[in-house]
C-alpha cells in the first residue's frame, strides 16, 4: 500500500525511492522556490538602488505584493503537508536525517518569518504595505527603530534563505549524483 498521493513502486527498484510526494506539495514546492529565488534576487537588487529613484517605489511594492503572496502560498503547503504527509527517507546515516530534519525546518521557519518581518518593517514607515494595490493595516507609527530593528531581521532571514536554498540543493545533488538513491524523483514534476 503507497501513502496518499503517491505511486505504486517500480519492480526491482527501492520502494522509498519510487514514492513521490503528492502532486500538489511537489506544485506548491516548484512555484515557491522560483519565487522565492526571484523574490531574493529583487530584494537583494532592490536594496542597491539609489533613494529618490521613483522606478525604487515600483520595485517595493512589487516586492511586497509577491512576498505576501508567497507567504499565502507557504501557508497552503504547510496545510496541504500536513493533509498528505510525505514519503519516508531512503535509508541514510543519523547525521544526514538530522541535517535534513534541521534544513527542512529552518527552511519553514523562513518562509514564515521572512515575509512577517518585512510586512511588520513596512507597518512602522509612513508608507505602509500595498498588497496588489490594496493597502493593508499598519500595526504601528512611523518609527524609525522598529522598521530598522524588522527590516535587519529581514535582510539577515534573507541571507539564511539564500544559503538554506544552496544546501537543500546541495543535499539533493548528492543524492541524485553520489548516492543515486532517487530522492530528486519523489519532488521531480
Amino acid at each position: 500500500m503507497t501513502a496518499v498521493g503517491t505511486r505504486p513502486a517500480t519492480p526491482g527498484r527501492s520502494t522509498v525511492a519510487n514514492e513521490r510526494f503528492a502532486r500538489p506539495l511537489i506544485a506548491l514546492h516548484w512555484i515557491i522556490a522560483i519565487a522565492i529565488i526571484a523574490m531574493l534576487c529583487i530584494g537583494f537588487y532592490m536594496v542597491g538602488l539609489p533613494r529618490g529613484l521613483a522606478f525604487k517605489s515600483t520595485v517595493i511594492n512589487f516586492h511586497k505584493s509577491l512576498g505576501l503572496t508567497i507567504f499565502l502560498l507557504v501557508l497552503i503547503r504547510i496545510l496541504v503537508r500536513l493533509a498528505y504527509g510525505r514519503p519516508p527517507l531512503p535509508p541514510m546515516g543519523a547525521w544526514q536525517r538530522a541535517a535534513a530534519s534541521t534544513t527542512q525546518g529552518l527552511l519553514y521557519a523562513g518562509m514564515v518569518a521572512m515575509p512577517l518581518t518585512g510586512y511588520l518593517g513596512s507597518s512602522f514607515n509612513k508608507y505602509g504595505t500595498r498588497f496588489w494595490g490594496v493597502l493593508l493595516p499598519q500595526w504601528g507609527s512611523d518609527d524609525k527603530a522598529m522598521r530598522e530593528l524588522f527590516f535587519g531581521m529581514h535582510g539577515f532571514i534573507a541571507w539564511m534563505l539564500a544559503a538554506l536554498i544552496v544546501l537543500h540543493f546541495l543535499g539533493a545533488m548528492k543524492h541524485q549524483l553520489i548516492d543515486k538513491d532517487g530522492l530528486l524523483r519523489r519532488m521531480w514534476p
